[in-house]
C-alpha cells in the first residue's frame, strides 16, 4: 500500500529518464518516516521526483528561512502526520542541522507570509493541503521548524 496517488507514481516514473540539477541534500523527519532529497530548486520536475528549495528562498548554508516544497501526493503526503516538537534533519555536503517543529499552519495558496525571510535560520516545509482534494488544492500546509 502506498501514500502516494496514482497519477503522482507515474509522473515519478516518467521523470526517471529526465536529468536533474545537483542534489542539495537529504531531508528527513525521522517521527513520520520521511527522508526525501532536496534540489536547489523546486521546478515541476524536480517535484515529480523528490522535494527542492523554493525559489528565492535561503539555501542551508545561509541564514534565514530555507523553504522546501514538496507534493502532497508523493513525498510530502506524511506531514499530515507531523507534529509539533518532531524533528526535522537536513543534510547536506557542509553537515547536518537539526530543526524542531514548532508551527503547524493551514493557509489560503496566496498567503505568503510565513515564506518571508527570517533573523534566525528556520527551515519551511510547503505542501497542498488539503492532502486528498482532487483537482489544484486551494490552500498549503505550512510546517516551520527551528534550529536547535
Amino acid at each position: 500500500m502506498t501514500l502516494w496517488a496514482p497519477g503522482r507514481i507515474a509522473d515519478y516514473q516518467a521523470s526517471l529518464t529526465a536529468e536533474l540539477p545537483p542534489v542539495l541534500g537529504v531531508l528527513e523527519v525521522p517521527g513520520i518516516a520521511l527522508k526525501v532529497p532536496v534540489y536547489q530548486t523546486a521546478s515541476a520536475l524536480v517535484m515529480d521526483r523528490a522535494a527542492g528549495v523554493i525559489d528565492g528562498m535561503a539555501y542551508p548554508h545561509e541564514g534565514g528561512n530555507i523553504g522546501i516544497s514538496g507534493h502532497r501526493d508523493g513525498y510530502f503526503r506524511v506531514l499530515k502526520d507531523v507534529e509539533v516538537g518532531d524533528s526535522v534533519v537536513l543534510q547536506t555536503l557542509e553537515g547536518e542541522k537539526r530543526f524542531t517543529v514548532d508551527e503547524i499552519h493551514i493557509v489560503d495558496k496566496t498567503d505568503t507570509r510565513l515564506l518571508k525571510d527570517t533573523r534566525d535560520q528556520i527551515v519551511t516545509l510547503v505542501t497542498c493541503y488539503p492532502f486528498y482534494f482532487v483537482g489544484h488544492a486551494p490552500q498549503r500546509f505550512i510546517v516551520t521548524a527551528s534550529l536547535d
